[in-house]
C-alpha cells in the first residue's frame, strides 16, 4: 500500500523551522518545492529563502525552460511548460554540482516573466550555503531523465492550494503577461491543464504537502 503524505496547513513561521530542521552543519541539503501551475510555489519559496537568509539559496527549475527560439524549431513553443520543453539534463547536472561542490561559489539561471526567457548565471549560489530550496513543476515525475530528480532531494514538498484559486491566480498571471482573458482561460486549460493532472500525480512521492498561510 502506498502511503499518503501528511498533508499540513502552517504558517511561514513554521514551516521555516521545519526546514531549519533538515540543515546539517557541515553539510548541504535539498528542499524541493513541488506544485501545480499557480499554487504560489515560486512566492512560498521567495518567502521561505528571505526568511531562512544567508543559510539557504534557491534555484528554479525554471531556469532550464529552452528558449523560444529552440521551442519554435522543435515544434513545441504552442505547449511550453510541458515536461519536453525544458533541460532536464542541464537542470539534474547543476544539482549535481550543487551537492558534490558546497565549497564552490556556483551559478544558475534564471527565468523571466517578463522576457519569456532563461537568463544564464544569474543566480550566485554561495561557497558553504547549507540548503538549497529548488522549486519547479516536475521534481517528482517519474516519466524520462525527471525520475532522476527526486533521488537528489533531501525532503520533497508539495504546495497546495483550492483548485479555484490555482486556476484564478494562473489566469491572472497570464493576462498580466499580455495574454487577452480568453487568451489566458484557453492556455490555462489546454495547456496548463494537462501538465497540472500530471503534477498532481506525483503528490504521493512527497514527504509533505504543504498549505501555507501568508
Amino acid at each position: 500500500m502506498t502511503l499518503s503524505p501528511v498533508a499540513l496547513t502552517a504558517s511561514l513561521a513554521d514551516l521555516v523551522a521545519l526546514a531549519r530542521r533538515l540543515i546539517v552543519p557541515g553539510e548541504r541539503r535539498v528542499l524541493g518545492i513541488t506544485g501545480a501551475p499557480g499554487a504560489g510555489k515560486s512566492t512560498f519559496c521567495t518567502a521561505l529563502a528571505g526568511a531562512l537568509g544567508e543559510d539557504a539559496a534557491l534555484v528554479g527549475m525554471d531556469g532550464f525552460h529552452l528558449a523560444n527560439a529552440e521551442l519554435e524549431r522543435l515544434g513545441r513553443r504552442h505547449r511550453k511548460g510541458a515536461p519536453d520543453t525544458f533541460d532536464t539534463d542541464g537542470y539534474l547536472a547543476l544539482l549535481r554540482r550543487l551537492r558534490t561542490e558546497p565549497q564552490q561559489t556556483i551559478y544558475a539561471p534564471v527565468f523571466s516573466r517578463e522576457l519569456e526567457e532563461s537568463l544564464g548565471s544569474a543566480v550566485p549560489i554561495a561557497a558553504g550555503t547549507p540548503l538549497l530550496l529548488t522549486e519547479g513543476n516536475y521534481l517528482l515525475l517519474e516519466a524520462g531523465r525527471w525520475s532522476e530528480v527526486r533521488a537528489l532531494l533531501d525532503a520533497a514538498w508539495f504546495v497546495e492550494v483550492p483548485e479555484a484559486v490555482r486556476l484564478d491566480r494562473l489566469v491572472a498571471r497570464h493576462e498580466a503577461h499580455g495574454k487577452t482573458p480568453a487568451q489566458a482561460r484557453q492556455w490555462a486549460a489546454e495547456v496548463d491543464g494537462p501538465n497540472a493532472a500530471l503534477i498532481a500525480a506525483t503528490r504521493p512521492h512527497a514527504d509533505l504537502v504543504v498549505t501555507w498561510q501568508a
